[in-house]
């Protein structure tokens, strides 16, 4: 007799095995009609879910006149359109082998292996979709079946899908005690797929939908195995949604980084250089250099030590900070002694026995630098320190390497050399929640600076049951602790993910949405109660005794080129006045006056703005033309009366006309007040309070 206790608390008992449809049409035909899955006790399940037992359940709708739909709800559409999509190629393409196809947070893909005589092209998507269409108004329903271990291999087996066959081994290895298909209609009639599910009830309840693109994977994401075609798509409750998405996307496109960062000049990736390594032209050196400036104005007010350590270490530094070889796979090969190296390949040493002999210590060697903390942790011990010099603030922008993925490697926000804005913090452990708090408001003070306000806070715990993380249970108990009384008090959207834990300690991040509200994840702050202990770190407390010290990692940027690069999309290229790489061009209408334009620049010039003179031939119209392409946030336009009467004419990025006249000593003023209080007083305020701003988008 199972008692089904619902979110607002009400209950509803049933004398046999129950089902979410039938809660949901005990409560309303209404409300079955809006269902398409539930969760009981916490997990996503199908609506025709069995309930033997009391349980906690959610019903999971999908209201097409809803803004924003249930993060569950899409889930659900989104998994079970990559099984329509699928259906549809398969029947197009019969010769194709599946893969698999899971839902993502904006869509779907699903890997299929097509022959190499016969790829996949964009040119039939529109084929692809017409058949997902006429599936979706068959509106068949999603039949789960269930096989025994045994059976189900042999199905696969008999099928021929080693793809398949692998997948159904991986899930009876984490422990599936049966095999599951989902049939798009009737079980050994329509078509089907092994699958764990869940689904929508019937195909019907798909809403708006289209495929994306196509890219190249590999199976297991291993480069040496099988090519695959991931098909991307994506699926929404109502069509209205659907072409939001598609706008943004749009707009992401014309914002894309990439794209930006090449036309303004600021920063590029050659092939000659490497992968992932980033060059930064003199325009990107000047947007980093005051980021790093401002930031570097924060650490020193909250009273942190600037510290500098070298690229590389020993082997040995990573071994006791536990990063290698537990980040092996994500760093460069180690730096051997080349004698030793050719002795030992004399020797007939293999790569694995080399690998072995250098995670044992057995052989020595060097590491380029994937963190910086191991470093800023002999600097804390190389000399003693007493409860009253705690907390110990050391803070460097450092540079560290990782060995990504190629496939994984894009612009500035996934690369393999980056410089953190990276601080370690050595405190008592009563001194943790005011540093965590510090660290906190100083992010807050950069968001609000950069006017990225949309942001929420993810805080990372330990995963149950896992030897990734080190250290003892009762620490892990007191750092989650403080991080969640600290995220408490921050007053922002905050949320607990289970298993998100650094494998030293909890950790918290920020997701800040930008302009267009696409989520990053940037800035992230971690209490370590565990390399103290590896590094034996001690201080003298008041009882004259040794204690621990308790270490927060925190990096409000998080790697300065990701975080530049979200910073070019969050802006479109067109930085704030103190941000950009030019803040004023000064534009002379004709050869007489380019005298008194140059005089201008100097002038400014001597002041510390960047700015230049446009002394081309071009007409007046063209010169403003380019200053508008190039993002710059002022132009002054100069003639000869101008020039006599030693003012300039302002024009505003973003406005079409100009501002009006004005005396070059008062706009040299305000515009040198916008740039030292970075945008919190503006030349518009001070000069032109009647003028309505209307920035570029």
């Amino acid at each position: 007799m199972p008692i089904i206790t619902l979110p607002d608390g009400t209950t509803r008992s049933y004398d046999t095995t129950t089902s979410p449809l039938q809660v949901a049409q005990d409560i309303s035909e209404g409300l079955a009609n809006v269902a398409i899955g539930a969760r009981v006790n916490g997990e996503l399940v199908d609506l025709s879910t069995p309930i033997h037992e009391d349980a906690e359940l959610k019903l999971v709708t999908a209201r097409k006149g809803e803004k924003e739909s249930d993060p569950d709800a899409l889930m659900l559409i989104r998994h079970s359109c990559a099984h329509i999509m699928a259906e549809a190629i398969q029947k197009i393409r019969p010769n194709i082998e599946l893969v698999y196809g899971p839902a993502l947070d904006n869509g779907f893909y699903y890997d299929i292996s097509f022959t190499k005589e016969d790829p996949l092209s964009s040119d039939e998507f529109e084929e692809i979709e017409q058949v997902m269409k006429s599936i979706i108004d068959e509106d068949r329903p999603f039949t789960r079946y269930e096989l025994t271990v045994d059976e189900g291999l042999a199905k696969l087996e008999k099928e021929g899908n080693k793809y398949k066959v692998d997948n159904a081994k991986s899930a009876i290895e984490s422990g599936s005690k049966e095999l599951t298909w989902y049939a798009t209609g009737e079980k050994d009639t329509n078509w089907e797929d092994l699958c764990r599910g869940p689904h929508v009830p019937s195909t019907g309840r798909i809403g708006a939908f289209k495929i994306m693109t196509i890219a190249s994977s590999y199976w297991h994401g291993e480069a040496n195995s099988d090519n695959l075609t991931r098909v991307y798509g994506t699926a929404f409750v109502h069509s209205k949604q659907l072409k939001a998405h598609l706008k943004q996307l749009e707009e992401a496109k014309e914002r894309d980084h990439r794209t930006v960062g090449k036309n303004l000049g600021l920063f590029l990736i050659d092939e000659q250089v490497g992968q992932g390594l980033v060059l930064w032209t003199p325009n990107g050196a000047v947007v980093r250099q005051e980021l790093q400036n401002f930031i570097a104005q924060q650490l020193q007010l909250q009273g942190y030590s600037q510290v500098f350590t070298p690229h590389i270490g020993k082997l040995d530094l990573y071994r006791t900070s536990g990063h290698y070889p537990y980040y092996q796979d994500s760093q460069y090969p180690p730096l051997i002694d080349p004698d030793q190296l050719k002795r030992l390949s004399e020797e007939g040493c293999s790569c694995s026995e080399l690998s072995n002999m250098m995670a044992h210590g057995e052989i020595e060697g060097y590491l380029l630098k994937p963190m910086n903390c191991p470093h800023h942790i002999r600097i804390y011990a190389s000399s003693p320190h007493s409860y009253r010099d705690l907390p110990v603030r050391l803070a460097e922008f450092g540079t560290v390497y990782r060995w990504e993925q190629s496939g994984e490697i894009g612009g500035l926000t996934r690369v393999r050399g980056f410089t953190q804005d990276d601080a370690h913090i050595f405190c008592m452990e009563n001194q943790i929640a005011d540093e965590i708090r510090g660290c906190l408001e100083l992010v807050k003070i950069i968001f609000a600076t950069l006017g990225m306000n949309d942001y929420r806070v993810r805080l990372g715990l330990r995963g149950p049951n896992s030897d990734k993380y080190v250290g003892e249970s009762s620490n892990w108990d007191k750092a989650e602790e403080a991080c969640r009384e600290a995220v408490a008090s921050l007053d922002v959207p905050w949320t607990e993910d289970t298993g998100e834990a650094a494998f030293y300690g909890p950790k918290i991040d920020f997701i800040v949405n930008d302009v267009i509200g696409r989520p990053w994840q940037l800035g992230t702050i971690q209490v370590d109660y565990n390399l103290p202990i590896r590094f034996d770190l001690t201080y003298i407390g008041k009882d004259g005794a040794k204690h621990r010290p308790v270490m927060i990692h925190r990096a409000p940027f998080g790697s300065m080129e990701r975080f530049i690069g979200v910073l070019i999309e969050h802006f479109a290229g067109a930085f704030p006045t103190w941000l950009a790489p030019e803040q004023v061009r000064v534009l002379p209408i004709s050869e007489k006056t380019n005298d008194y334009a140059q005089e201008v620049c100097d002038r400014m010039h001597a002041l510390g703005i960047r700015v230049s003179v446009d002394k081309n031939d071009e007409r007046l119209q063209a010169k403003i033309r380019e200053a508008a392409n190039m993002k710059i946030p002022w132009q002054l336009i100069v003639g000869p009366r101008d020039a006599e009467a030693r003012q300039v004419s302002v024009r505003m990025r973003g406005i079409r006309h100009d501002l009006g006249a004005l005396d070059l000593d008062q706009f040299i003023d305000a515009l040198q007040t916008e740039i030292n209080s970075r945008g919190k007083e503006s030349v518009i305020e001070k000069c032109f309070p009647d003028v309505e701003s209307m920035q570029e988008a």
